[in-house]
């Protein structure tokens, strides 16, 4: 994901209504989230598709890492010769 600059892409609900269109070109353009803010305070965040997807797949990756991790832990690990037999049997 791309940084956020805060001189920019941060913007209060007002203005965002007001100016819809041009922010979700800027977004798509950008590829930078952008915050919308309530009463001053964010309540909210615009992110291009293909950006929000590629935080989906990394987060997929980090939890079969996390999953991985554990399974070694408890010992659940399969040597390389073991699988190689284990696919063989599927081919």
């Amino acid at each position: 994901m791309h940084k956020i600059q805060l001189d920019q892409d941060i913007q209060p609900l007002s203005e965002f209504r007001s100016k819809v269109a041009f922010y979700f070109e800027k977004v798509k353009k950008t590829k930078r989230p952008l915050i919308i803010t309530q009463n001053g305070k964010s309540t909210a965040i615009l992110l291009d598709v293909s950006e929000y997807q590629s935080m989906l797949d990394m987060l997929e990756v980090i939890e079969d890492v996390k999953l991985a991790e554990a399974q070694l832990s408890q010992g659940k690990e399969i040597s390389h010769k073991d699988l190689k037999k284990k696919f063989a049997k599927k081919l």
